[in-house]
């Protein structure tokens, strides 16, 4: 996600090879993200909480071995004890998103889920200009008023009774925590995505497991809780931990998009999940909007403004 307001810092110089590589995982990124709603839709646990339990864990499990791998036990730690509070509110906002993701799951479609969520790069320069009055363009105003139009588009079946406001709702919901998490990324640099992601996944999976009525599922659907939880969301979180950090944030932005417009496509190709219209038409809307956006971005851009600070990872 962009970062329309911070000023430019000198960053060491990135090989072409090097860029080409961060392209390839960012977007590797994003296509293990797009899976979520497909894997979801194989699990058959009439329990949401036991759902959110048991891919937590998985992700924890993941997510921990990952930087132990990457950055070894004093370094792991270190990540931990290093991100504070700013650290803490993000991992809410992702415990928050990641549980709301699955539960709204049960109540609207995975086209509607994600497509909510193309907007927030634009969502989140609104509450930045609200919260800090940080400089918004006349583009990106533009931007934000298509979005807000393409969200109320989607919304609109619910209002209407089309639909269940539960999952509308919490698709809203998850969108607007990840532009908090955004805004507090950008304002607190040091924030480190994987930390703070492994901590979301931990806290979901605590709450999941006050709140669920049984722990059993089958061996059938924990081979799909494994994969949702360290596949769609760990590994996909490890590929963009390494590559956002060697491409400029625009490219992240873009390369991101391929996570709400492939998602809708494969659970449409397995399970023949379509979405409806008034979802097509404003998830177009929202998804022209971001992209556009980020088009603006790419010529302003070269580099990442800070180290692993390109944007947020979707915790789905």
């Amino acid at each position: 996600m962009t970062d329309t307001a911070s000023p430019r810092v000198a960053l060491p110089a990135v090989s072409p090879r090097e860029e080409r590589i961060g392209m390839l995982l960012v977007f590797l990124s994003a296509l293990m993200w797009s899976f979520g709603g497909t894997i979801a839709r194989f699990i058959h646990v009439g329990d949401s909480w036991t759902v959110v339990f048991w891919r937590s864990l998985w992700a924890v499990a993941f997510l921990i071995a990952f930087m132990l791998w990457r950055d070894g036990g004093r370094g792991t730690l270190k990540l931990f004890r290093g991100m504070g509070l700013p650290g803490l509110g993000v991992a809410l906002c992702f415990a928050t998103a990641s549980t709301s993701f699955v539960v709204a799951l049960a109540y609207t479609t995975v086209a509607n889920i994600l497509l909510m969520q193309a907007g927030v790069p634009l969502l989140a320069a609104l509450l930045a200009w609200v919260l800090f009055r940080e400089r918004v363009s006349p583009a990106t105003w533009i931007a934000i008023a298509a979005v807000i139009t393409g969200v109320a588009i989607m919304v609109s079946e619910s209002l209407g009774g089309a639909v269940s406001p539960i999952g509308d709702g919490l698709a809203l919901l998850i969108a607007v925590m990840f532009s908090v998490a955004t805004v507090i990324t950008r304002r607190f640099a040091h924030v480190r995505m994987v930390p703070a992601n492994c901590l979301a996944a931990l806290l979901a999976g605590v709450f999941a497991a006050s709140q669920a009525s049984e722990f059993a599922v089958s061996g059938r659907d924990m081979g799909f809780l494994f994969a949702f939880g360290v596949l769609n969301l760990g590994v996909g979180l490890a590929f963009f931990a390494m590559g956002a950090r060697l491409v400029p944030a625009a490219v992240a932005a873009l390369l991101g998009t391929f996570e709400p417009i492939l998602g809708p496509i494969w659970v449409w190709l397995v399970h023949a999940e379509v979405p409806s219209v008034r979802t097509i038409i404003g998830g177009a809307v929202v998804v022209t909007a971001l992209l556009v956006h980020v088009g603006f971005e790419f010529k302003r851009q070269t580099r990442p403004e800070r180290p692993g600070v390109t944007g947020l990872p979707s915790p789905n």
